[in-house]
């Protein structure tokens, strides 16, 4: 049952095509702004409110540093608003923010994981190691909290919950940037509050960050998310926000849990959308497809335009827009 005043649920998106029959369909809903911002398309629900998850977390990070949170250093920042896949190099940098709060990975409220990273979870596996607070994909929001709070002189205990003074600041920003009010209040896979928006707040923010002014935090999150993709994400093929900003030139991209996905393009537009049933292969193809209304262009939505299908170890079919 729907909630009341919640997400609607969305239309048919994207078809599974197996062996050149029609298997299967995705439904969610996808919103596409302009270059001024204005809603130029749209399919389902993109008013009623969907948890962003990860896909916040650039607004998070501004939220931070209007806080006082204490980075310089553009590779920092990036890393802040990640949900990274656990590759050796997150791992460091991640340490290194801790260090430099005198905090240790047993203050990370984060559960312990696993990367999320296929390549980097057999490595530890491998090596004979298990799931860690600091392998979890968001250790860098975590970390990132813990040293505003120390910067704020806010305590650092309790930090995750929605009454700590540092996430009344984040959900601010939120509201700020997507132009609404959170509609609800839940408990992120990270332990992290999640705020409910609706897919057009959630590409206004985007549209906002990626047409803010130089010298401004929340240009300073973009800049650092593009500048630094593989700290978003991963290297691996599977990091589609890491395949996204490197393959589109000033392409603000990040993905959230559920079938969530949000990307901006300075004087071009914002998308946002989401897969109803929480899968990511039918993501890909319905970005390519609002991206492509945008009259944005690139190898890379060529290679995402289709998530492939494979029977007996070859391909046989494939996942595409049917938007």
């Amino acid at each position: 049952m729907t909630h009341p005043g919640g997400y609607a649920g969305g239309v048919r998106l994207a078809e599974v095509v197996r062996s050149g029959f029609v298997e299967g369909f995705h439904h969610g809903s996808v919103v596409v702004l302009d270059a001024t911002g204005s809603v130029s398309d749209a399919a389902g629900d993109v008013r009623g409110p969907i948890f962003p998850r990860s896909s916040v977390k650039p607004l998070q990070s501004v939220g931070m540093l209007r806080a006082g949170l204490p980075v310089t250093d553009p590779a920092d920042l990036a890393l802040i608003s990640a949900s990274h896949h656990g590759e050796p190099f997150h791992l460091d940098r991640v340490a290194g923010l801790l260090r430099r709060a005198g905090l240790t990975e047993a203050d990370l409220h984060c559960p312990r994981a696993m990367p999320i990273g296929p390549a980097a979870a057999e490595a530890v596996l491998r090596a004979g190691g298990g799931p860690t607070r600091i392998q979890m994909n968001c250790s860098g929001k975590h970390a990132g909290m813990l040293l505003t709070c120390r910067a704020a002189g806010w305590p650092v205990d309790g930090y995750w919950l929605p009454e700590h003074p540092l996430q009344r600041r984040l959900r601010a920003a939120i509201e700020e940037f997507t132009g609404e009010r959170v509609a609800a209040t839940g408990v992120d896979g990270c332990g992290a509050p999640v705020l409910a928006v609706s897919l057009t707040g959630l590409a206004t923010a985007f549209h906002r960050l990626v047409s803010a002014a130089p010298g401004t935090v929340e240009r300073a999150v973009a800049d650092a998310m593009r500048a630094h993709p593989e700290l978003v994400s991963g290297t691996a093929a599977e990091a589609e926000d890491n395949r996204l900003m490197r393959g589109v030139p000033g392409l603000l991209t990040k993905v959230g849990a559920e079938g969530v996905l949000a990307v901006a393009l300075p004087g071009t537009g914002a998308v946002a959308c989401k897969i109803d049933d929480g899968g990511q292969r039918a993501r890909p193809p319905v970005l390519v497809a609002a991206l492509r209304r945008l009259g944005i262009s690139a190898p890379v939505l060529d290679e995402l335009a289709e998530s492939a299908l494979f029977g007996g170890g070859d391909r046989v079919g494939g996942v595409r827009a049917f938007w």
